[in-house]
């Protein structure tokens, strides 16, 4: 059976400013010894196995050798607290990589996943600010950059990245906070990327 789900997504690392592991497709090192990192995906629309998923967020965080295709990530998975059984298990099949889509290549490069937890999730997104609260351990807002140099203000975008959509716009981190999962940091000030996004297989 088929899926598709679309939605807004965005993401914070603790590189300084345009992560290279993402727009190298992974095979550049980080700005640091580790790349850590935390993606929050809010589904607006969405369909797996006929179960309907609209309206739920999933944030996924993750800690990883600064080259990343090396392999060996530390993942968790958070699932949003509304979610129903059916919901829950469609979408962690999803965003696990095991129904095929844009998951799926990352799959292979997990070499512990530290488990899975729902907790009450609020996401929001204003087109330019995007912010989520996930349980008591993720609180992450990020900003877009805007060029002072750019009348249009449309932001600064890299495009040809591929995943988890294209094209990204760059941004900040005006607060960053992770402590689950025996993961822990702050990426204020750091890198983060936003998009739509629209996956189906």
């Amino acid at each position: 059976m088929s899926w598709h789900i679309e939605g807004t997504y965005f993401e914070n690392c603790n590189c300084d400013m345009i992560c290279p592991c993402s727009t190298s497709g992974m095979i550049a090192p980080a700005d640091n010894e580790r790349c850590k990192v935390a993606l929050a995906f809010h589904v607006e629309t969405g369909e797996v196995d006929r179960v309907d998923v609209s309206g739920l967020t999933v944030c996924i965080v993750a800690d990883t050798p600064a080259v990343m295709s090396d392999g060996g990530w530390k993942v968790g998975v958070l699932m949003d607290a509304s979610a129903s059984a059916d919901q829950a298990q469609a979408l962690g099949a999803v965003f696990s990589g095991q129904r095929g889509g844009p998951m799926a290549g990352a799959a292979p490069l997990i070499g512990e996943m530290v488990g899975m937890d729902k907790v009450d999730m609020n996401y929001s997104d204003n087109g330019r600010r995007h912010q989520v609260r996930a349980g008591g351990g993720v609180d992450i807002a990020v900003e877009d950059f805007v060029s002072r140099l750019d009348p249009t203000e449309q932001g600064v975008k890299v495009s040809g990245v591929g995943f988890p959509s294209d094209p990204l716009t760059v941004g900040t981190a005006t607060a960053s906070r992770v402590d689950v999962f025996g993961m822990t940091w702050d990426n204020a000030g750091k890198s983060s990327f936003s998009a739509p996004f629209a996956w189906s297989a």
